[in-house]
């Protein structure tokens, strides 16, 4: 199994400082991945008519107005001053900024880094975001579905043409390229549509916060799904996120964390299920203390799983 950090994008603490002590001690450690969140803006979270999907109620989103550093410039930052890492989004919203624009801004990550980008993608759950930045909000699954077909073929043909229902261009000029001619999309989302998403574009089905047992039930989904379109699921990766929490006792769900013994055999639950790339949300005060978990899960549990 393999493991990557999220960066410190929001809260308290996204300095340039912390970005860089987070980026490189992640690299060094042996870590796969680095990875950064999407939000724009958004009102009070007491106000939403929209439910945070990762909590009982809305209070365990952020108050409007908190820092939040754009995923893609901060994935363009860390990607000159690390080497081998790979930056991914976990997970950028497709419907937040246009379809082509997008593209650039992914093959250009891809390119200044060598091919380390991953592509994590999602509608978004948050209808109030959409209308802050003048995105609409209506037939977001379809329209994401047409931003990747967009991706593949600026990404893969020399002068591109698209006519889509949403985005229209003829014989335009796209470059450079990513490497490959393809980044991967890992796609996430907890829907049926996210799953047929998953079948059609994606190398990875990307899930957040759930339990072993919501993971298996997910993946038998995807591979439903897979089967429904023609699609091997032996190309695909189960991946996910998580919050790591050593000083945890009552964990949510999701949330990783206990004494040594306790995190090993939470992520062996894990890895039965099919999980084979883990990204964490690594808790602690303030940079010193999220260092002192990296370092620690690094020594003392990604051993047990090399």
């Amino acid at each position: 199994m393999e493991f990557g950090v999220h960066l410190p994008d929001a809260g308290r603490d996204p300095s340039r400082e912390a970005m860089i002590t987070i980026a490189t001690t992640a690299e060094n450690l042996g870590y796969a991945s680095l990875w950064s969140s999407d939000h724009i803006a958004w009102p009070d979270p007491a106000t939403l008519s929209s439910k945070y999907p990762y909590a009982d109620d809305n209070s365990g989103f952020p108050a409007a107005g908190s820092a939040w550093l754009d995923c893609i410039g901060t994935l363009q930052f860390v990607a000159g001053i690390t080497e081998r890492v790979l930056l991914g989004t976990t997970v950028l919203i497709l419907g937040y900024r246009g379809a082509v624009q997008q593209a650039k801004s992914w093959a250009t990550l891809d390119h200044l880094s060598n091919g380390r980008a991953i592509m994590g993608v999602g509608v978004g759950w948050m209808k109030e975001e959409f209308e802050a930045v003048g995105r609409p909000w209506d037939q977001r699954g379809s329209r994401a579905d047409e931003t990747l077909e967009v991706f593949e073929v600026l990404f893969e043909d020399g002068l591109s043409t698209y006519e889509g229902a949403w985005t229209s261009f003829r014989d335009i000029g796209f470059s450079p390229k990513p490497l490959n001619n393809h980044i991967p999309v890992w796609v996430g989302g907890h829907s049926p549509a996210a799953f047929k998403r998953t079948a059609i574009f994606g190398d990875a089905f990307h899930s957040a916060f759930g339990s072993p047992d919501l993971l298996s039930q997910q993946w038998a989904a995807v591979t439903r799904a897979c089967e429904a379109v023609g699609r091997d699921r032996k190309e695909l990766e189960l991946t996910s996120l998580f919050r790591l929490n050593f000083d945890g006792g009552n964990l949510d769900e999701g949330e990783i964390g206990g004494s040594t013994e306790q995190v090993i055999d939470q992520i062996g639950q894990y890895a039965d299920a099919g999980l084979s790339h883990a990204a964490f949300f690594v808790l602690g005060r303030g940079t010193e203390g999220r260092l002192e978990a990296i370092n620690r899960f690094a020594e003392e549990i990604a051993p047990n799983f090399s």
